[in-house]
């Protein structure tokens, strides 16, 4: 069956948050289509919606309720046909999907490294002893506070503009970024200085644009399956079985990366405490079809090495 084309009288319903950066992201999958079916802007409609996550910036998002925060109202509007597809940052988004919806489609994945912010420092070790940094990941504190327990870590909640102008207005001297937003936001003026992941490793799907649409909706598919990029997707079939046998969330510091070389994959995964006193890491190599199955595998390993109330909050800083 040949997929039945949006056109200006009928366009295609691109849903998203209204941040710069989310925006950015639904703009870079409207052009995607537009070049893969030849299609005129007007074919497509970016429609931008309001989530609590974006409303609340003034407590952690482990206060309030964590990742679904930024997806459940773009969720509703697409399960009731309001918008044909969502487009989301992947690391935001739970591990399961609502009865309905699935994931299945990711634009190439751009630079998966943090960023070290500062406009007088370039890295972790500038920092003096008792320094101020700002930071609305968990992981990000628990790594940081892991190397440099010296530190004095403070909320930074709010997009890459609010947390930049926060960070103008002297309320810490350091922030943490992800590449890959900066560089979708064309930020290149930033004093972003990137760190390997062998010194931070990155959030599971950092860098990676989801798109989420209607299980029923099989035209929808057939259109995504236009820009769907391949190693992507392998590379966070592995990212996300790790997180979801982790029962990952963002009340929970955890990082993970895939790699491909050639027809191998490379696991690498982190749990820590969530005020840094520990760290528990470990890695699997193996053939890219079985990274569902090594991602399971490295996080049963990780748990077991962990034990019981390694993820407990008493333990974390106020």
């Amino acid at each position: 069956m040949t997929a039945q084309l949006p056109s200006p009288d009928s366009p295609l319903k691109i849903g998203t948050r209204g941040s710069p950066l989310a925006l950015a992201q639904a703009h870079e999958t409207r052009t995607r289509l537009m070049s893969a079916f030849e299609l005129p802007e007007e074919a497509f409609q970016v429609v931008v919606i309001k989530v609590t996550g974006d409303a609340i910036q003034d407590r952690p998002l482990k206060d309030i309720g964590g990742k679904g925060l930024f997806t459940r109202e773009i969720e509703e509007d697409l399960l009731s046909g309001k918008i044909d597809i969502a487009v989301h940052s992947t690391k935001d988004m739970p591990t399961v999907q609502p009865d309905g919806l699935v994931l299945d489609t990711y634009l190439p994945r751009e630079d998966v490294r943090d960023a070290f912010i500062s406009p007088h420092l370039t890295s972790i070790t500038d920092l003096a002893s008792g320094a101020v940094v700002g930071t609305s990941s968990l992981r990000r504190r628990a790594q940081l506070l892991h190397r440099r327990p010296d530190l004095k870590v403070v909320e930074f909640r709010g997009n890459v503009q609010t947390r930049l102008k926060k960070l103008a207005d002297g309320v810490a001297e350091c922030t943490f970024l992800a590449a890959a937003g900066l560089s979708r936001l064309g930020m290149g003026e930033v004093p972003a200085t990137p760190i390997s992941p062998d010194d931070m490793l990155p959030a599971v799907a950092q860098g990676a644009i989801g798109i989420e649409r209607r299980l029923s909706d099989d035209n929808t598919a057939q259109l995504l399956q236009a820009i769907h990029d391949a190693p992507t997707g392998q590379r966070l079939a592995a990212e996300r079985s790790f997180l979801f046998t982790l029962d990952g969330s963002c009340e929970t510091p955890i990082a993970g990366l895939a790699e491909l070389s050639g027809d191998q994959l490379y696991l690498r995964g982190e749990v820590l405490r969530p005020d840094g006193s520990k760290a528990i890491a470990g890695d699997r190599r193996g053939a890219i079809s079985d990274g569902h199955a090594m991602g399971r595998d490295l996080a049963e390993e990780l748990l077991a090495r962990a034990g019981a109330g390694f993820f407990d909050w008493h333990s974390a800083p106020a």
